[in-house]
């Protein structure tokens, strides 16, 4: 979504340079590879064969420059491409042990979602600093969170070291609600320490049935995934004292707003904040959590595509269902969902291979399955 906003947007984002039209950049920011070739400045820190992921956000001398918004040779949606010195100069260009390419293609979104954790805070009265994390042990609320960022959210509040007793997910999409219980069933929350509530909110008449599970205290941190004037309005209503509100989704229109109660600021120190996304420690934080098998970022994929999908993939995104949309670049295929698998699978022999992988991983994409089809699919 992020690369569809640059698209939009053009020149007016703070990521695009100006001279696009003449200089076209290569986009996706979100990717892995292998390393094949190393200068003789670096020669000492990577070896070619290495697997590597990249964190984007240089943030290189304060530039906003960024692979898969501001490079005409470095970007996810290419074959081969020219890592910048600024790269290893920030310490961005990481190398990972998974198996898995997917596994650091997703480290970058599942980063924001760690940063984001991280920054939540909370404070005493007279005590002027601020204690940073979401309240171990305390009430979470994620709003529109059935989505693959959601999917990633509930994950990490799930697996990640600082966790809320109780987490409540909202969505208004049945689809997205049921697909969340499946990935994430009571059980397993349970036994996490957790208490965990999926519900869709679209006939939801008060705010009050989700205050009801805290018992009227509200919530501790709530965290916003859609840029929605209602949610982020919903989120504020639903704080407790000291309660933290993380505007997660940035929206494309700069005039974006939302009521406030203010009165709640003042005398409950009620807050809100943002995050444009992760640093290097959080990405570094997210492979090593799937390194482990803590988290599995499987559950938010669910198409997969070769490189010749990339442009209409991205240009008609919004439009699109379901999650993550995963591109293996050395492929040719069009983007298509894993659920369809064993229905193409009738009459293409490969795609019923993929369809048998899948089902034994539980309806999810895996390495096996990867693994076949970096085999199967060559351009």
């Amino acid at each position: 979504m992020s690369t569809y906003k640059a698209v939009k947007q053009g020149t007016a984002h703070k990521r695009v340079p100006s001279d696009i039209d003449k200089n076209p950049v290569i986009v996706g920011h979100e990717f892995a590879g292998i390393i094949v070739e190393v200068g003789e400045k670096w020669k000492n820190d990577y070896k070619p064969g290495d697997k590597f992921a990249l964190q984007p956000a240089f943030n290189y001398k304060g530039s906003m420059k960024s692979p898969g918004y501001s490079y005409p040779n470095c970007g996810g949606d290419a074959t081969y491409i020219i890592i910048p010195e600024e790269a290893m100069l920030t310490g961005s260009l990481l190398k990972f042990k998974s198996k898995a390419f997917f596994h650091g293609a997703l480290a970058e979104p599942i980063s924001c979602v760690i940063g984001t954790f991280h920054s939540f805070y909370h404070t005493k009265t007279g005590v002027y600093k601020h204690d940073m994390g979401i309240l171990e042990g305390g009430r979470m609320a994620i709003l529109g969170g059935a989505g693959p960022m959601g999917i990633a959210a509930i994950d990490y509040a799930l697996h990640g070291d600082r966790r809320p007793s109780l987490l409540v997910v909202t969505d208004i999409n049945e689809k997205r609600i049921e697909y969340a219980k499946r990935v994430f069933p009571e059980s397993e929350a349970k036994k996490c320490g957790i208490e965990l509530v999926i519900l869709n909110t679209s006939e939801m008449k008060s705010n009050n049935e989700l205050l009801s599970y805290t018992d009227g205290k509200g919530f501790d941190d709530v965290l916003v995934m859609a840029p929605v004037k209602s949610l982020v309005e919903q989120g504020d209503s639903i704080l407790g004292k000291d309660g933290c509100l993380s505007f997660f989704a940035g929206p494309t229109d700069k005039t974006f707003s939302a009521s406030v109660n203010f009165y709640n600021i003042h005398y409950n120190a009620t807050h809100i904040m943002g995050v444009t996304g992760g640093n290097t420690d959080d990405m570094r934080e997210a492979l090593e959590l799937m390194d482990s098998g803590r988290i599995n970022p499987a559950a938010m994929i669910t198409e997969v595509g070769g490189l010749d999908s990339v442009a209409e993939t991205t240009m008609n995104l919004p439009s699109l269902s379901g999650g993550k949309k995963l591109i293996y670049t050395e492929i040719n295929m069009p983007l298509t969902a894993i659920s369809d698998f064993k229905k193409l699978g009738r009459e293409n022999k490969a795609y019923k291979e993929l369809a048998d992988i899948i089902d034994k991983n539980n309806g999810f994409w895996c390495y096996e399955a990867e693994k076949y089809l970096l085999e199967n699919f060559k351009v």
